[in-house]
């Protein structure tokens, strides 16, 4: 197998192939002798002699120099991840996806900056805004992600960064990326998006105009709920920033959960195509139902930014929400509590169905809840994940969900 996986090969072939270089796969005398990378793990990288002590070894992955820096199994992660991310030198890794979006903050922004933050943002970057970033000084202002024209006038001198998160986790509106992206650079700001819906496979995040590519490995890499894991890639300029911070920081994953993240990211794909399938048609079909205001689906006409998403993604993935209409938070909980197949619980991307309550309005500083279209009075919605069960098994639990609601 070759060192280096030729871009000319398909993202499918490049979920099987990357990471996984030879002198990774076995020993000097047998390299590529198994097919995964074996677990590292080991705090304490010894040197042959002194004179190799005295030379030091590069900052860079594929040196070993300390636990805290890697070893194989976490540099194999990084770069199967750079392989799938065009425009990337280089991606660092770290132990969830809230410490990847801190680490990407962290890296370019400084005291006394501005922060400009969509407004349909995750609530824990949210909560970055408010908290840790102010207490480092620095400022955090909300902007409509649907607005690209007031995002541009909102841009003064003091405005160091961008974070975009396209679709949002918990509306979906789907931001132009590329007119935000190009409207920031122009102001010397650098644009970070959090890309954990579609990521590399659905949305080349650099090549649409993002600085910074940020994941939740947690979600569509592991796949399988059993692990918790971050990202950020980047071209080589913001890559030497983001190593920088993180090694200052001592941020570092565990061998083993590098592992899994490796194992989930090979089948990737494919659980990819099934939950999008099974998605867009549950969501056709809650787009049919008397009990349904909206449905906030990228995939889905009618939903926020869907003429975008159409333009700029090739693919989507599971998460999706639904709001409902005539009734209260006390129906919403029954809809909840009467369904078997979906667990309730916060995260998404795994091969199970989840159902989490919505509650945006308290979310939002620079825009509305309801959004434009929806009436005053739909407010009770749910956010579903949708995993790789049978699809008419998801729709019979859903629909008695349904009678729940409209018993209740």
């Amino acid at each position: 197998m070759a060192k280096n996986t030729p871009d000319t090969l398909s993202a499918a072939t490049r979920l099987v192939t990357a990471g996984r270089r030879a002198e990774w796969t076995g020993t000097p005398a047998e390299p590529g002798a198994v097919v995964n990378p074996p677990v590292w793990r080991a705090s304490t990288h010894l040197y042959p002699d002194s004179a190799a002590l005295k030379a030091g070894k590069a900052n860079e992955d594929g040196h070993f120099y300390y636990g805290r820096r890697g070893a194989p199994t976490q540099w194999a992660l990084a770069d199967a991840l750079t392989t799938l991310e065009p425009g990337a030198a280089g991606t660092m890794l770290y132990p969830s996806g809230v410490a990847a979006v801190a680490g990407a903050l962290l890296s370019v922004l400084r005291p006394g900056d501005t922060l400009l933050m969509t407004d349909n943002a995750y609530e824990p970057s949210r909560l970055m805004g408010r908290g840790l970033l102010k207490d480092f000084g620095i400022e955090t202002r909300w902007f409509d992600p649907m607005d690209p024209a007031a995002f541009a006038a909102a841009i003064d001198g003091r405005c160091k960064a961008v974070l975009l998160e396209s679709p949002g986790s918990l509306t979906l509106e789907v931001q132009d990326v590329p007119a935000l992206a190009a409207a920031a650079r122009a102001k010397g700001l650098a644009v970070v998006l959090d890309n954990t819906w579609a990521g590399p496979l659905g949305f080349p995040a650099l090549e649409r105009g993002a600085d910074i590519s940020v994941m939740s490995l947690t979600k569509h890499v592991g796949g399988h709920s059993d692990l918790m894991l971050g990202s950020a890639s980047a071209g080589a300029a913001y890559y030497a920033k983001l190593r920088r911070t993180a090694q200052a920081l001592g941020q570092v994953i565990s061998p083993d959960d590098a592992a899994l993240a490796l194992r989930g990211l090979r089948s990737m794909g494919v659980r990819l195509r099934q939950e999008t399938a099974n998605a867009l048609a549950l969501a056709e079909w809650f787009a049919g139902r008397p009990e349904v205001a909206r449905v906030l689906c990228p995939m889905l006409p009618g939903s926020p930014g869907h003429a975008i998403w159409q333009r700029d993604f090739t693919g989507g993935c599971g998460l999706f929400s639904v709001v409902f209409k005539g009734k209260d938070g006390s129906a919403r909980d029954a809809f909840i509590d009467a369904l078997g197949l979906f667990g309730i619980g916060f995260s998404w991307g795994g091969f199970e169905s989840l159902v989490t309550p919505i509650d945006p309005a308290k979310l939002r500083s620079a825009t509305g809840w309801p959004l434009p279209g929806m009436d005053a009075a739909d407010l009770f919605g749910v956010r579903l994940s949708i995993g790789l069960e049978g699809l008419d098994d998801l729709k019979a639990d859903l629909a008695g969900g349904l009678a729940a609601w409209n018993a209740a």
